[in-house]
């Protein structure tokens, strides 16, 4: 639904408040609230900082005070009307007073929604669906949880510009800047599990880990080995961070490691299941730092959500590509993206993208 020229200009505020919980607030949702007095001023400004702290609602209301009463509340998120580790939004709203809530995006949540019901029955004049393309954006990770039951996943890699992930002999290090990489560290810290795959691990020995600075809570690493070939001494393994070694049901092994066991699929393990167990542990957001192998039998599968790709400003020519067979048989089944984002950073530059929609005369 289109809001006025007012309702978009405070939304658009909300969304930005909404920002700052980023890497802080999993398993909830991101969300950013403002609320106007009765005249049409700013009265308060909340963000949901961190799960179990104050939503977003109740951080503005509480700012606002009595200058809530008869005002606007504008909230990114559909005020939830259930009792969780906090109250319930919807009623915290009622008890303030407000006269009318504008909304972005409808609670997927069956537990949660109902909210806006409960608002209008109250008497409230509810208005949805305001900047929704805007608040999906900056709540991506959650709402692909909370709506397909898997968590988002963002691929992540780094690339010369004629698509080289590594030089001819395998070296890899390094392709991009300190700045660059500096960036990678900070994406890691926002994700909840960070992914890779056993070739990574036995060719590079990472750590998947995030530079402390940027988080308390490390995220979890997550190694896609079907066959349990981890070395003992791999240091993904150092204890630095939680990790889980994904193998395939039925997987002899003597490793000793966190095991989640899996179904095979193809060469490797079915991802799909893969992903609802990391949901299943509250894992809403993935960082998909695997080789091309890995990178392609996701993109395959449907399960890229976002790209964030570090190209360099050089050639190899030869080496590895950084993309492997992605399920692509002819020219019309590429994966289409839409750019959200080209900006440089140090000499390189960074390129955010998204898939495209199918194309009507391509759905079946």
């Amino acid at each position: 639904m289109a809001g006025s020229p007012q309702d978009d200009v405070h939304m658009a505020r909300a969304v930005e408040l909404a920002a700052r919980g980023h890497g802080h607030t999993s398993p909830n949702p991101v969300v950013g609230c403002v609320v106007l007095d009765a005249a049409g001023a700013v009265a308060g400004e909340g963000f949901h900082p961190y799960a179990g702290g104050p939503h977003a609602e109740v951080a503005a209301l509480r700012e606002a005070g009595e200058r809530a009463r008869g005002g606007t509340a504008y909230v990114t998120l559909e005020p939830c009307d259930h009792t969780g580790r906090t109250g319930p939004c919807s009623r915290a709203l009622l008890r303030a007073g407000v006269a009318r809530v504008v909304y972005a995006v409808a609670d997927p949540n069956p537990k949660a929604s109902g909210g806006a019901g409960r608002l209008r029955a109250a008497g409230v004049e509810v208005t949805g669906g305001v900047l929704a393309q805007e608040a999906e954006r900056v709540n991506a990770e959650w709402l692909t949880c909370a709506r397909l039951g898997r968590p988002h996943v963002t691929w992540k890699l780094a690339a010369t510009l004629d698509g080289r992930s590594a030089a001819a002999d395998g070296t890899s290090q390094w392709i991009t800047s300190p700045e660059a990489r500096a960036d990678v560290h900070r994406l890691r810290a926002r994700s909840d599990a960070i992914v890779a795959g056993i070739g990574t691990v036995l060719a590079d020995d990472p750590r998947l880990t995030a530079r402390p600075a940027l988080t308390g809570g490390r995220p979890l690493r997550v190694v896609v080995d079907p066959d349990a070939r981890t070395p003992a001494t791999a240091r993904v393994l150092d204890g630095a961070a939680p990790t889980l070694v994904a193998v395939a049901d039925g997987t002899v092994t003597s490793l000793r490691a966190d095991l989640l066991r899996v179904p095979r699929a193809g060469r490797g393990l079915d991802l799909r299941a893969l992903l609802k167990e990391l949901a299943a542990r509250e894992v809403v957001s993935v960082f998909l730092e695997g080789g091309p192998t890995l990178a392609g039998a996701f993109l395959a599968e449907g399960l890229v959500d976002r790209v964030v790709a570090y190209v360099a400003p050089a050639f190899l020519g030869a080496g590895p590509a950084a993309l492997g067979e992605a399920g692509v048989r002819t020219i019309g089944e590429a994966h289409r993206l839409i750019f959200d984002e080209v900006s440089p950073i140090g000499p390189d530059v960074r390129l955010v993208a998204r898939p495209a929609p199918p194309h009507p005369s391509r759905e079946r």
